[in-house]
């Protein structure tokens, strides 16, 4: 893992110094809450529904164990006993006190964490593959360009109010984990020249309103042009990007509405009128991250025979062990998304168990998922059975990573202010429903995922299902759409029809299941069956049906 050097640890903590006079203003009155908002939203603080909501950023979603135990404190100290972990590899606190976050900060800043660029108009938390470094199918371990990124971004003068939120993706493998071509800008690490990597770059992914899937800027760009690229892709993007309406304000609106070549040409007078003097020690830099990154030897070691595991380890590794790449491991995945539980919530308790579990079983490391997860990256498979056992104890040993109720969902109505409808419930009984089926049907391969408002913070429109919720004349009312993905093969899901009540959802979820299964061919996906079928058949079987 990247450690802090002086400079990381003494930017990290002079901000939270900053926060904290800036909190003490706000609470005295000497600042009104119009003024204190730009300041709160670049440390990471929202006022939701109910209450102020902190989130903090796990940079390319990786953790130490004395970090998870660090989160695990914060919820227990300071919210009500629970973290709620995103699609952008965060935490989110739903409930922590305004007086208190300085001090959350400030604990934070002890285990090389922060909560800076996790909202507003800036670059974001950069997200990675949850497998990077031990995944089989990798070409190079994304981490070191992430945390470059992480370092180039960080209070970035030019790029602390962009037109709007700006969000990275990076991977370094042959499948796609990240939902890179839904990114403002994704980036495919390979292998290049003289033990440095190349990059191809892709731009114009996002979703919400107006959903994009990203396009190839440049293929082949060595590390010594990549950040002189990406400064000048995002001061164009700055400086063309609409500011008079955030729906349109996004790079993906740029690209399609300027087009590709056009906005291709301005970065490259851009870069042509730029020092480069100020990115020549990146390589330097790479190289010095990239050993931190550096596997410590796993030996390897003899695969364990899973022939006479019980049933519930046998389904559970099954389902959600990855295969490593050195013989004898496993990369393992645990799920947040328990029968009837809210998707990527953990609790306390869990978090300092799992914080114990990656000491024990995966050299004291865990990852986040984009699809709300946590993963434990390098666990010998003579393990496997402790470790499920201790899991069972937990409540963390549900077998359905990759399942359809391995389901996305946003907090939606019950906390967030932009909300138009509920997700949460929606995703609770979707889950109990689809446990139950998955015990009779293959739904491996699906994904379900839910937003409840157009923003798509629950990736509606990259799943084979998704639910959008929406206010119609005051009731709420869920969308559907079909056939999205977020893979290499990335495609924005179609709407099937009109909207559902919530006490019509699990219906339609059936329908849609039972038409899929009785009309597959052999070896077909849901989205090659939707396709070869037609979204006509689908609504026909749903609509009529009901």
């Amino acid at each position: 893992m990247y450690n802090y050097d002086s400079h990381d640890q003494a930017f990290v903590e002079a901000r939270s110094r900053e926060f904290r006079d800036q909190v003490e203003r706000r609470i005295t009155g000497k600042l009104s809450e119009d003024e204190f908002k730009p300041m709160r939203l670049m440390n990471g603080v929202y006022l939701q529904l109910h209450a102020y909501m902190l989130r903090v950023a796990i940079p390319y979603g990786t953790l130490s164990a004395d970090q998870m135990r660090k989160l695990a404190f914060l919820a227990e100290k300071y919210d009500r006993g629970y973290g709620h972990f995103t699609t952008r590899q965060n935490i989110q606190y739903n409930w922590p006190k305004l007086i208190d976050i300085p001090d959350m900060l400030d604990h934070l800043a002890e285990v090389q964490m922060h909560a800076i660029q996790t909202s507003g108009n800036c670059i974001r938390n950069v997200t990675s593959d949850p497998f990077a470094g031990v995944a089989g199918d990798e070409w190079i371990d994304p981490r070191p360009t992430a945390e470059l990124l992480r370092q180039w971004s960080s209070l970035h003068p030019e790029f602390a109010y962009l037109p709007r939120k700006f969000k990275f993706a990076v991977t370094g493998a042959a499948e796609d984990r990240t939902a890179l071509k839904f990114h403002d800008i994704g980036l495919k690490v390979k292998p290049g020249v003289d033990d440095n990597p190349a990059y191809e770059i892709w731009v114009g992914g996002g979703q919400g309103r107006t959903p994009r899937i990203a396009v190839l800027f440049e293929d082949n760009v060595p590390l010594s042009e990549l950040l002189p690229k990406l400064d000048s892709m995002l001061r164009v993007y700055n400086l063309h990007g609409r500011r008079d309406n955030k729906y349109k304000a996004r790079i993906k609106i740029l690209v399609a509405e300027y087009g590709l070549e056009n906005y291709r040409r301005d970065v490259e007078e851009d870069l042509a009128l730029q020092s480069l003097e100020p990115f020549e020690p990146a390589v330097a830099e790479y190289h010095r991250i990239a050993k931190d990154f550096e596997q410590s030897d796993l030996t390897p070691l003899p695969s364990a025979s899973n022939g006479d595991n019980p049933p519930a380890l046998a389904s559970w590794i099954k389902q959600n062990v990855t295969s490593h790449k050195v013989p004898g491991y496993g990369v393992v995945s645990i799920s947040l998304k328990p029968k009837g539980g809210i998707p990527g919530d953990a609790t306390a308790e869990q978090m300092y168990a799992l914080a114990d579990l990656a000491d024990r079983y995966s050299q004291g490391e865990l990852r986040v998922t984009h699809r709300q997860n946590i993963v434990l990256p390098s666990v010998a498979a003579k393990d496997f059975a402790a470790l499920h056992e201790a899991l069972v104890k937990q409540g963390l040993a549900e077998d359905n990573i990759g399942q359809l109720s391995d389901i996305i969902a946003c907090p939606g109505l019950d906390y967030c202010a932009l909300a138009t409808a509920r997700s949460i419930p929606v995703a609770q009984e979707l889950s109990t429903q689809l446990r139950e089926r998955e015990k009779r049907d293959d739904l491996s391969g699906l994904t379900l995922n839910i937003s409840g408002c157009i923003n798509a913070c629950g990736h509606h429109h990259a799943a084979s299902i998704g639910i959008l919720g929406l206010n119609r004349a005051e009731t709420e009312s869920y969308q559907i759409t079909l056939g999205g993905s977020s893979n290499d093969n990335a495609s924005v899901g179609g709407i099937l029809g009109p909207g559902f009540a919530q006490s019509e959802i699990p219906g339609a979820i059936d329908r849609i299941l039972d038409f899929y299964i009785g009309s597959k061919q052999e070896g077909e996906s849901f989205n090659q069956t939707y396709r070869r079928l037609g979204k006509a058949a689908f609504r026909e079987a749903v609509y009529v049906a009901a």
